[in-house]
């Protein structure tokens, strides 16, 4: 069977442009095996992004795939709707227990835009029944600049990238937008990044807080932007900034969850207690299709009532708490204290921060950001002026292609190299991972 005929025949990928990809070689992935993943020819690959930021432990995991078949001899699905079941009772209880003391309840969806949807529809519902349904209930949200929360229309109205988001704008919500900090491209006579950002916050909140169901943020990394990390002690500043004027602070650990950022979920990193939190990617080790929605027990408490009061959260997926994913991120769990995860996360940051001391002489590499191993190399044209390369040059998409000369599967954000290896990453294969790219990078920009 030609699997790439047929490819190139019938499907449809993401993120992609299908007029070069129909034209382009196409490396189709049969197998993986710890941090590597193997073509249809055998050729193998660093996972240098754990396959789009989920996977943990390694691919082909015993202990994830000896869960999956222990349920499987249970029961493979059954709804969530009016019904409970084992795996789905334990994981709430797990997760409460690894996130932020303020939250208290789970709701389960299957991705981390649909957890977002859920948080977003939460928080709006919380207010119009608090309110008893006042026309001058808090109905908006503040969102941040080049946010990205998925792709559905409600997790789009909060998001930034006009890249993926302009051309649905007459779909979306309003929204109310308040600057990130974005230190490599922020203008010093405005003040320092954060300072700035914390102030532009506060004025939005002093003038509209009475209309702001709550402040949507991605804490610390902000992730499909391209790797922004925000200054010590921005997040601290909007918490207090959210609890001096009374919205509610959404987390989206959809990404930066489940030890990417070096703890457990980023909201840790500056002690941050959310309202409502989401989670995904990582949940389930890379394995299978799961998020959570976190919310505290003041939201969850604001839709208890009567039958007739009908303040029920109206909202539910046909795979919602589906028991394999759950079993297998139960497991994923155990994995973590287990293998000692986030002690190598630790580790193999501080390598990875050492070797990109002789990335920072490239003539082209303009910024080098990591939080834990969240990594992004901005490249530019001009180092002296920041200026970046056109979009029409594809430098990134050239860089990632070069790569895969050097056993390495790694994807870019425009103009910025990513690196999120699997957490479980050892210290040679982090070595191979970050040779090849400097060379690629080396290869592409210096000609």
């Amino acid at each position: 069977m030609n699997y790439y005929d047929i490819d190139k025949q019938f499907t449809w990928h993401p993120f992609t442009q299908m007029q070069d990809w129909m034209r382009d070689d196409i490396l189709m992935i049969e197998r993986g095996d710890g941090v590597w993943l193997y073509d249809i020819h055998g050729n193998r690959y660093i996972d240098g992004v754990s396959s789009l930021w989920v996977n943990v432990h390694g691919h082909r995991k015993k202990e994830l795939d000896d869960a999956i078949i222990r349920q499987l001899g249970k029961v493979a699905h059954s709804t969530y709707l009016g019904l409970a079941h084992p795996p789905a009772s334990e994981l709430a209880a797990e997760l409460i227990s690894i996130a932020p003391d303020s939250l208290r309840r789970v709701f389960y969806s299957d991705n981390g835009s649909t957890a977002m949807e859920i948080a977003l529809k939460i928080a709006y519902q919380y207010w119009q029944q608090k309110d008893n349904g006042s026309e001058a209930s808090r109905k908006k949200f503040i969102k941040f600049t080049n946010a990205y929360h998925g792709d559905t229309i409600g997790s789009v109205s909060v998001g930034g990238i006009d890249l993926f988001h302009k051309v649905y704008r007459d779909l979306l919500f309003d929204t109310i937008a308040a600057p990130y900090p974005y230190v490599y491209r922020h203008d010093e006579k405005n003040g320092p990044c954060g300072e700035y950002c914390l102030n532009e916050l506060d004025a939005i909140l002093e003038k509209q807080s009475g209309e702001i169901a709550a402040i949507v943020i991605e804490p610390e990394v902000q992730g499909a932007s391209g790797m922004i990390m925000t200054p010590p002690g921005f997040m601290k500043g909007v918490e207090q900034l959210a609890r001096k004027y009374g919205v509610l602070l959404i987390l989206d650990e959809v990404a930066t969850g489940f030890g990417r950022t070096g703890t457990m979920f980023a909201a840790e990193q500056e002690n941050i207690l959310p309202d409502i939190m989401a989670a995904a990617k990582s949940i389930t080790g890379g394995y299978l299709p799961l998020s959570a929605t976190l919310v505290s027990e003041e939201v969850f408490s604001g839709f208890l009532g009567g039958y007739e009061e009908q303040k029920t959260f109206f909202h539910g997926h046909t795979y919602t708490a589906n028991p394999l994913a759950c079993a297998v991120a139960i497991a994923n769990l155990k994995l973590y204290k287990s293998d000692n995860i986030i002690q190598n996360v630790i580790a193999r940051a501080e390598q990875a921060k050492k070797r990109f001391e002789s990335f920072a002489e490239l003539e082209h590499v303009g910024d080098i950001r990591q939080k834990g191993l969240m990594i992004g190399i901005e490249l530019v044209r001009d180092k002296d002026t920041r200026q970046p390369y056109d979009w029409q040059e594809k430098i990134g998409v050239k860089v990632i292609e070069q790569a895969r000369n050097h056993e390495i599967i790694i994807r870019p954000l425009g103009n910025v190299i990513v690196l999120m290896p699997p957490l479980c990453i050892a210290e040679d294969e982090l070595n191979h991972l970050v040779d090849g790219t400097l060379q690629s990078i080396r290869k592409v920009t210096e000609k």
